[in-house]
């Protein structure tokens, strides 16, 4: 890896992040959101845990998954991964500056939103590292599909069921209210309950395990998205 060409790399996305207005936009969608909900919050009972982690996966999905597909997007619509595939360190490069620039403003996003809902003991040692792992599971997600998408103008095809399925999970439990529904069953394994799990502070080894699953599979659509773009190459 080349540190001073990720380094570069890393300079010009995060002045073209600012430029994209649809990618710039995406850092504030959350922010908005918790803004609304920590003013909805007039009993001072605080907002619920459910709402919490559904603005924490906002965060993830509106802007981690997002602005990485849009990003690798971009660059498969100018055609400029053609030959960097070809080469593992280069590709390497540039996915690493790209997934600081993302990083970057998935915290920005992130810390701001939690400011603003003033959610107690939300910082700790266990639910940090609940997020790191949630977060490396939609780079990733981000990163793989992204190298399956020919054009930006049809990365909505695949942002609405992420985000329906990993970003809003918790929100079947105001859709569905029976807990021993198969749904809820289901959607229990899903990443993001882990971490509602970690919030709540029940949050043990299974939860753990259960994410790092998560990314197993994350890693898997990673690399089925470069052996597809080498054999379209």
């Amino acid at each position: 890896m080349n540190m001073a060409r990720v380094a570069a790399i890393f300079e010009k996305d995060v002045k073209e992040f600012m430029r994209n207005m649809m990618l710039f936009t995406s850092v504030l969608i959350p922010i908005v959101l918790a803004a609304f909900f920590g003013r909805m919050d007039g009993a001072g009972e605080g907002v619920p845990n459910e709402i919490v982690i559904i603005i924490v996966g906002v965060v993830f999905t509106a802007v981690t998954f997002s602005s990485m597909i849009t990003m690798m997007a971009e660059e498969n619509e100018k055609d400029t991964l053609r030959g960097l595939l070809q080469s593992p360190a280069t590709i390497i490069d540039i996915i690493t500056g790209k997934s600081a620039v993302i990083i970057l403003m998935t915290i920005i996003s992130l810390v701001a939103s939690i400011m603003l809902i003033e959610v107690s003991s939300f910082w700790t040692i266990e639910n940090i590292a609940g997020l790191i792992l949630l977060g490396i599971f939609f780079l990733n997600l981000g990163i793989g599909i992204g190298l399956l998408v020919k054009s930006v103008a049809t990365t909505s095809v695949y942002l609405m069921p992420i985000m329906f399925l990993f970003g809003f999970t918790p929100y079947i439990e105001f859709l569905v209210t029976d807990e021993g529904h198969i749904a809820r069953q289901i959607a229990e394994y899903f990443p993001l309950y882990q971490n509602l799990y970690i919030l709540n502070g029940n949050g043990g080894m299974p939860e753990f395990l259960i994410l790092f699953a998560w990314i197993a599979v994350s890693f898997v659509v990673v690399l089925r998205g470069f052996n597809k773009r080498k054999s379209d190459d």
